[in-house]
């Protein structure tokens, strides 16, 4: 087999790989909040760690691509990510657990940003789209078969299985990766550029724990409002210091351009409008509807399998129409799907969300294959590492901040539901009802007078709250689509032949 398909079969494997742990990990959150007795900001800091670490790392990664050589950072990443589940599935409490995913998110860094890269540097024009056509398509395969798998694994071996199961699979792709694939390095490799490194990453975690501990700290306490100001702060002082910087991770002259910011916010929405919500949409689905992991993966099936076909559908589309146009028609389905699922009821069946399932999972399938096309499409040929982990970082930061502002919402919502339904509600029964619904308040200990009310205020807090962050979503999804619509003009893309439409198309005159 050529050295170039060698390249895409384990780009494919490892990106496989990453978004296969997220969604392995969602169905299988209610077992480990069972088995660690973990609260919801716990269950929160289990998605975050490893996307807060990820997209902390992703910018340094790909400039450490450009210095040594993308395949050896890919390498470097995988043993990380590799080492870093096996201690994920060894993990006994719920602080172990989530430094050792913030470890994964590390390793994940070095993978992602150099995977669109590798494949950039070994597909040229219509192979090219091909070749991400088949990224596409594995980030849908991953999405899709993710929840049924972690469900099998989760009920069968138990939680643990779903992080030792990257073990073998880590290995043998390193020995092949290797043998297989090209160090290919940056004409120009920049130094790495720490000052940024610091002062991101800081900033993006005080803003999360921010987020995440809002509820808990309260809003006003001096600690949540000191984390806040001082990630604002800190995301200044990392603009000056990237704005005079002769080598930034991250170039904000490329923000100069409308394609890059518009693939970038797309990335963004997709992640904090969609893929956020899958925390909640699992906790809802074993918390209130009772369904087991295995059960709760099926009723995924309808969304994931959708957005692999639709992804394979979309790929040889990136050469004959607008990736604004995808764009636009995929993220405005996803937006309408999450209005569809609006309107959960305590008395609600998983059908409900049926709807909704099918029309976002056809949008993304349309909006992944796009991403990956136009993500190092939008920078110079000499800075494709750097677009590549700017597109996985903004993706990694939707989900992070996605997750943190919509459990902050999640959270309030439920509270203030209680303190009217139940005035008289135990202390602790929001953290209860958020990280495990109404079948974490059936297995208290309550008065039988006081069991039938708490249960029924906790369905109903639960949904009303879960309706709430559906809109948020919907919203975020929706003023994606705009902008991704209005700004990723391919005359304005810096690489050619990666899904511009034809030059005399109308559409970039519309």
């Amino acid at each position: 087999m050529e050295r170039k398909w060698w390249t895409l079969l384990l780009v494919s494997v490892a990106t496989f790989m990453l978004l296969l742990d997220v969604t392995i990990v969602n169905v299988a959150l209610p077992d480990i909040q069972r088995s660690l007795h973990a609260g919801l900001s716990s269950l929160q800091w289990v998605v975050d760690a490893y996307s807060l670490m990820l997209a902390s790392f992703l910018l340094t990664a790909g400039s450490l691509g450009d210095r040594l050589g993308r395949r050896r950072v890919f390498t470097i990443g995988f043993g990380i990510f590799t080492s870093a589940s096996f201690l994920c599935g060894i993990s006994n409490d719920p602080t172990l657990l989530n430094l050792c995913r913030g470890l994964q998110g590390i390793g994940g860094a070095g993978m992602f940003a150099t995977a669109l890269a590798l494949i950039g540097q070994e597909f040229q024009g219509k192979e090219r789209a091909t070749a991400f056509g088949v990224w596409g398509a594995t980030v849908g395969g991953a999405v899709a078969v993710g929840p049924l798998i972690g469900g099998v694994i989760t009920e069968s071996f138990g939680w643990e299985w779903i992080f030792f199961v990257n073990v073998p699979i880590g290995l043998a792709a390193m020995f092949l990766t290797e043998r297989k694939v090209r160090n290919v390095f940056g004409k120009e490799p920049e130094p790495l550029d720490v000052p940024g490194l610091v002062t991101f990453s800081s900033a993006l975690f005080l803003l999360i724990f921010g987020l995440i501990r809002g509820n808990p700290e309260g809003w006003g306490s001096t600690t949540i409002v000191a984390c806040l100001v001082a990630a604002a702060v800190l995301l200044v002082a990392f603009v000056v210091i990237e704005r005079r910087s002769d080598h930034p991770m991250l170039d904000l002259s490329l923000f100069r351009n409308p394609a890059f910011n518009g693939v970038s916010i797309v990335a963004f929405s997709l992640s904090a409008g969609l893929f956020a919500l899958f925390l909640y949409i699992t906790i809802y689905m074993q918390g209130v509807l009772d369904y087991s992991p295995l059960e709760a993966g099926a009723r995924f099936l309808p969304q994931t399998i959708l957005a692999f076909v639709a992804s394979l559908l979309a790929a040889p589309l990136l050469n004959r129409v607008a990736v604004r146009i995808l764009f636009g028609v995929g993220m405005g389905l996803v937006g309408v799907g999450l209005l569809l699922m609006h309107g959960v009821s305590p008395t609600s069946t998983w059908t409900t969300l049926l709807a909704g399932f099918i029309v976002s999972g056809v949008g993304v399938g349309f909006v992944n294959p796009a991403i990956g096309s136009s993500a190092i499409a939008v920078v110079p040929p000499e800075k494709s590492g750097m677009g590549s982990g700017i597109n996985s970082t903004f993706r990694q930061v939707g989900i992070s901040t996605g997750v943190a502002a919509l459990g902050a919402v999640f959270q309030s919502q439920i509270n203030s539901k209680l303190g009217e339904l139940l005035p008289r509600a135990p202390h602790g029964l929001g953290e209860i009802v958020a990280s495990s619904g109404s079948r974490g308040v059936a297995a208290l200990d309550l008065p039988p007078t006081l069991h039938v009310k708490a249960v029924h205020a906790a369905d109903v807090a639960f949904v009303s709250a879960f309706n709430s962050i559906l809109l948020i979503g919907a919203i975020v999804s929706l003023v994606g689509a705009g902008l991704g619509l209005a700004l990723t003009r391919s005359s304005a893309f810096m690489q050619q032949g990666q899904g511009q439409e034809p030059a005399n198309s109308a559409a970039d005159h519309a």
